[in-house]
């Protein structure tokens, strides 16, 4: 399910969208000022976000500018008003994908997300971000608003598997399988030790983990 955050302060408009957007099979996330945006980023991945030019606390241009140079990739479809000409050209420089004036129609905005997310896949399929975090799967490194993480091989290959399967339940046996090779001597006990030590290094809090929970008698699933 790809995950979309509006960030738009007008709750008429932030609704309809919600609404219409989930019966479309997205899951929507609301932002309704900049600042509540950039920590909605910061907590959660997203494959798209919708944003608002016109925002209390801070302006769209503001968090889109602090987004791409903290090093997030992630899509920005600006929404803007009529009469907004040079914000909408400065909302591209700053390296949003893509704009929609108001009013548009549900249709059209839903043609230029599935565009956008079309477009920008090819452009990411050798990376990966979550939250503060960037990983970049082609070149072997991980990186935190910009300054490297350090991981082990174990590690590296422990994350790129939750990557591959995020949203889903693995198995202790299923990560021994992917990430130490069939027939290892490894305990359950070493897996647990090394995703403690994924999530000191991943996780804004480790000891309440965010993106790579637990599930008793289960396994662990990443929500990245």
């Amino acid at each position: 399910m790809t995950k979309v955050l509006v960030v738009e302060d007008e709750a008429g408009i932030a609704t309809g969208l919600r609404d219409d957007l989930e019966l479309e099979g997205y899951q929507v996330v609301i932002a309704s000022d900049g600042e509540a945006a950039l920590r909605r980023v910061a907590e959660s991945g997203f494959q798209l976000i919708l944003l608002d030019l016109m925002l209390p606390r801070k302006d769209g241009l503001s968090v889109c500018r602090e987004l791409r140079r903290s090093g997030n990739k992630t899509p920005i479809i600006i929404l803007t008003a009529k009469g907004q000409e040079a914000d909408k050209v400065l909302g591209l420089e700053l390296g949003a994908d893509d704009y929609v004036t108001k009013p548009f129609s549900p249709l059209e905005l839903r043609a230029r997300m599935k565009a956008v997310l079309r477009r920008t896949a090819g452009e990411t399929h050798d990376s990966f971000s979550f939250g503060s975090i960037e990983v970049d799967l082609a070149g072997c490194q991980t990186s935190r608003n910009g300054e490297v993480v350090e991981l082990t091989a174990t590690e590296f290959k422990l994350l790129t598997t939750f990557i591959r399967n995020r949203g889903r339940v693995l198995s202790r046996d299923k990560l021994l399988d992917e990430v130490w090779g069939r027939d290892t001597s490894i305990t359950d006990r070493v897996v647990d030790n090394h995703i403690m030590n994924l999530r000191r290094k991943i996780e804004p809090n480790p000891e309440a983990p965010r993106y790579l929970t637990s599930l008793r008698g289960l396994g662990y699933r990443f929500d990245g």
